[in-house]
């Protein structure tokens, strides 16, 4: 039963005369919850829970740093995922923190230290406009086919439009 509809049935059973000690008996909750569905139809919300702190926690630094310092060095010498959890075992004694959870951070802060450096993703979109019936072509044109052994003539259209690429020339 939703808490939805534990409150509808607390709030039946009370007008219909049910005393708050034996619906809250009856459905096994606290007097406090019998006096909320009374109060409001709907629960309040759940109050959000605070941040667990995580194994990983003393190291984030260290591999900000790190994923800061690939910023400036060349494409073929950047840390992989692998190559700062293994520094960090190497170099500064982590223990107990799997590879999947660096892995997950790395994925998650990799995007945002670019952002942070100015450096964001590289915008390859190119905007086109083409005014509608500026060009292009029309034709029409008449076939047979052979419909259960019948000739029948069908009319149809082709239509081709022609773009402009940025230097000028024509595709079709």
């Amino acid at each position: 039963m939703s808490k939805v509809e534990l409150f509808a049935a607390i709030r039946r059973d009370s007008r219909a005369g049910v005393s708050g000690r034996a619906i809250a008996t009856k459905y096994r909750v606290s007097r406090h919850t019998v006096s909320d569905a009374l109060a409001s139809a709907w629960p309040r919300e759940r109050k959000p829970l605070p941040p667990r702190p995580s194994v990983l926690d003393p190291f984030k630094s260290i591999i900000d740093d790190i994923l800061r310092a690939d910023l400036d060095a060349p494409r073929k010498q950047r840390h992989t995922t692998k190559r700062i959890y293994d520094r960090l075992i190497d170099e500064h004694g982590m223990q107990a923190v799997s590879y999947q959870v660096v892995r997950g951070y790395v994925a998650e802060r990799k995007p945002k230290i670019r952002a942070e450096a100015g450096r964001g993703p590289v915008n390859v979109f190119l905007p086109q406009t083409h005014r509608p019936g500026e060009e292009a072509e029309v034709d029409f044109g008449e076939v047979v086919i052979s419909l259960r052994g019948e000739p029948v003539t069908c009319m149809f259209v082709l239509a081709a439009a022609v773009v402009l690429r940025q230097d000028g020339a024509p595709t079709y």
